[in-house]
């Protein structure tokens, strides 16, 4: 048997010689001068293959090259696999992946939201939500795991003051959904779930009602982690198949406690019980195909695998929103519904409010808000010189409107980096009252 080795290459190629499956991490043009929504992508089918075609004339791919060695070479030309993810899926050559089944309409738009105050107004009144809200669910896990009745309506009272904020603008919360603190995931995951899903029921149009409902969904879908013992919940690394099981039964618990509570939604019981459901049939506890999965359960689902990858936690470090939002592009029609999945990449952005970025001049600066249409020029308050020193005073910059940096270049934003890089760490600007519109002074 041929020996095979691999490498690592980042390679130029034609837009006509590209394939599906390819990883394409560089355009000839800006990210931003295309209709492509992920700044790097896997190319899944034909249509993506098309758009690249009519739009570049040749783009930079990488990925792992497996390539015959010299001796078997001649046998047999080289073939390239591209692949972005090393433990992806694999289906036979005459088995494409399930697509039809697991792609179901999108709820009929009822209602286009619009923003009714700006994001500094409502930045004040979302932080007193937000610390509310964790509090309120740290409260009730607490009770739940003593053994005490969940409090539905101190839960509703809570969420519906956080959707009051999502309706009248977004961006303050989705940006507090971004500060992660590896002590209190379970409290903070619960409520950024809540808070996602309403911003979620928002971008499709849902009636408020059905958001206030979808994000009290958010909030309840892991309370059955509550009977899940310490040891497994809280356990400093991989689990064991049996402690995988036992943490498995928290759908379970969750329709358990739900049931057992007077006047719960009927809903919220689908969620918790069929949250972690999949498309292709992979997911538990019933291994439902997509047809069987309830809608909010589709769409809470989908919301905490994105918050999960994006938060700190005992055993993982929270990876950057662009590659949760990569990991459920790559997988939906399996994993996701594809409809849902789209238009969640498309409501959070490449660069969502609270990611730390760096400009192609090296200047850094952090996303305070973003409009729908154009997620790839938000406003962005700059505190770091291209030298990373601190830049005096911080300045707000609208990419909407082009602006110039000192050199006289269009100001365009490189890549998101982590939270803490260069000294930058959101929770102390939203403490210090610094996401603002009117930014004027550095943190002292």
């Amino acid at each position: 048997m041929a020996l095979r080795h691999q490498e690592v290459v980042e390679t130029r190629i034609d837009v006509a010689d590209l394939e599906i499956g390819m990883h394409v991490i560089r355009l000839d043009r800006p990210w931003e001068d295309t209709d492509f929504l992920l700044q790097g992508f896997v190319i899944q089918n034909k249509s993506e293959l098309q758009a690249l075609q009519a739009q570049c004339q040749f783009v930079f791919i990488e990925g792992r090259v497996e390539a015959a060695a010299p001796a078997a070479q001649s046998e047999q030309p080289a073939r390239k696999r591209f692949s972005l993810f090393g433990k992806r899926k694999k289906y036979p050559a005459q088995q494409p992946p399930p697509a039809a089944s697991s792609r179901s309409k999108l709820p009929r738009k009822r209602v286009n939201y619009i923003n009714k105050v700006s994001m500094s107004e409502e930045m004040g009144p979302a932080v007193m939500r937000f610390e509310e809200a964790r509090d309120t669910a740290k409260s009730l896990m607490a009770g739940l795991r003593l053994g005490r009745t969940l409090d539905l309506n101190n839960a509703r009272k809570v969420v519906n003051s956080c959707v009051d904020s999502v309706l009248r603008n977004e961006n303050a919360l989705l940006l507090l959904t971004k500060i992660k603190n590896q002590d209190e995931y379970t409290a903070e995951h619960c409520i950024n779930v809540s808070i996602l899903s309403a911003a979620f029921g928002k971008h499709l149009g849902l009636l408020e009602g059905e958001i206030r409902n979808l994000a009290l969904c958010g909030l309840l879908h892991d309370v059955g982690k509550t009977r899940i013992p310490d040891r497994v919940l809280n356990k400093p690394g991989a689990l064991t198949p049996d402690e995988f099981s036992i943490m498995r039964e928290h759908t379970n618990h969750g329709r358990t406690i739900l049931m057992g509570t007077s006047n719960a939604l009927a809903t919220a019981v689908d969620v918790a019980f069929s949250h972690h459901e999949r498309m292709d049939g992979s997911g538990y506890p019933r291994g439902l195909q997509s047809h069987q999965i309830p809608l909010f359960a589709k769409m809470v689902g989908l919301v905490d695998t994105y918050d999960a990858i994006t938060s700190n936690r005992i055993y993982d470090k929270g990876r950057a929103s662009m590659q949760a939002l990569e990991i459920i592009h790559t997988h939906r029609g399996t994993q996701f519904d594809e409809e849902l999945a789209e238009a969640f990449i498309q409501m959070i952005g490449v660069y969502p409010p609270g990611s730390i970025v760096e400009m192609h001049n090296g200047e850094v600066g952090i996303v305070v808000e973003t409009r729908p249409g154009q997620k790839l020029k938000p406003k962005v308050l700059l505190v770091r010189e291209a030298d990373k020193t601190l830049l005096e005073p911080y300045r707000l910059i609208d990419l909407m409107t082009s602006p110039d940096d000192h050199a006289g270049n269009t100001y365009r934003i490189k890549k998101e980096v982590p939270d803490g890089s260069f000294d930058i760490v959101l929770q102390d600007f939203v403490d210090q009252g610094l996401i603002t519109s009117k930014p004027s002074q550095p943190a002292p």
